[in-house]
């Protein structure tokens, strides 16, 4: 007979999950007591928080929960890491119908622990509760050491723009997937379970970045704030954007245009920011340019070659 969330309880699951978690230096109580207390040396806490709706950002036809447990903790330890902060700790909220497998639960957990170990933060409490769909919600948060925040107001006329990490590879497999099918793996394998490149964030900031943002509702979309919170026109090259071949097999296949892949893609969660030239780190790839807003291109926007984009820029909750 196969154990269920009704069947082992709350306290049951909870002590499972929780069983042998391991906490790393910047926690100093971890789960088990009415709340975690987790280091701020410097006196300022980097927060963030996202949610996991069934149906709507997962299907579990598509991903195990594993892929689940490691897609809700990459996105918000890649929020941490758009500030230019480095994540040490996470809380999570789950909701799930009795009738759930157990074994799922706890694969969920096991997604959660290994992708946060990647950035050495860990599980540090959370919450259960029964639900009609599965709901997963994690709260992320993040320390500074020292430095300043890197924020999405501050591009300056005269930057360049740059990425690093994946474009387009989610959204390609979730296209994919819509059509009932399961390759390219690789795309398939994105849309489950992100790569942020979380090292960089950090080293951006380091390396003197004026503005990052996570690239989760698509490449167009989130220069989009960056452009709105700086007041400033920002223009991407499409000439500087390579379509990977797996993202062409796709568009081939689908008879979507690739580029749009890779311009309005969301959930990969690369990492894009503005730089003066002689600061854009090694390995970035710049892509566009940051203006002050005029007649043609006012403040606030964001074109392609110049031009409007034509296609919806990125993914927009609530969008009808």
């Amino acid at each position: 007979m196969t154990e269920t969330l009704g069947s082992t309880g709350e306290f049951g699951l909870i002590a499972a999950i929780t069983k042998g978690l391991s906490t790393g230096e910047d926690v100093l109580v971890g789960p088990g007591d009415d709340a975690a207390v987790v280091a701020a040396p410097d006196g300022r806490m980097v927060i963030t928080t996202d949610l996991l709706v069934e149906g709507r950002h997962f299907r579990q036809d598509w991903s195990s929960a594993y892929d689940v447990g490691r897609k809700a903790a990459a996105q918000n330890l890649a929020d941490i890491m758009a500030m230019g902060a480095r994540p040490t700790s996470l809380v999570v909220g789950f909701g799930a119908p009795a009738d759930l497998p157990t074994a799922w639960a706890l694969e969920l957990s096991q997604g959660l622990v290994d992708e946060a170990e990647l950035v050495e933060a860990s599980i540090v409490g959370g919450d259960t509760v029964q639900s009609d769909k599965i709901i997963v919600s994690v709260t992320a948060f993040g320390s500074l050491d020292g430095r300043p925040p890197v924020l999405r107001s501050g591009a300056r006329p005269g930057d360049e723009v740059a990425f690093t990490g994946r474009l387009g590879w989610a959204e390609a497999g979730y296209t994919v997937l819509t059509r009932g099918f399961r390759s390219p793996r690789s795309v398939v394998e994105a849309h489950r379970r992100p790569q942020p490149p979380y090292a960089e964030g950090p080293r951006a900031a380091l390396a003197g970045a004026s503005s990052l943002c996570d690239v989760s509702d698509g490449l167009l979309s989130d220069l989009g704030h960056i452009a709105v919170a700086s007041e400033v026109a920002i223009d991407v090259h499409a000439h500087a954007l390579s379509v990977p071949e797996p993202l062409q097999a796709v568009a081939a296949a689908t008879g979507v245009d690739g580029l749009k892949f890779v311009l309005t893609g969301g959930e990969d969660h690369a990492l894009v920011g503005t730089f003066e030239p002689a600061d854009v780190p090694e390995g970035w790839t710049v892509i566009g340019s940051v203006a002050e807003g005029n007649q043609e291109r006012p403040a606030g926007t964001v074109t392609v070659d110049g031009a409007p984009y034509a296609a919806e820029s990125g993914h927009a909750h609530f969008r009808s």
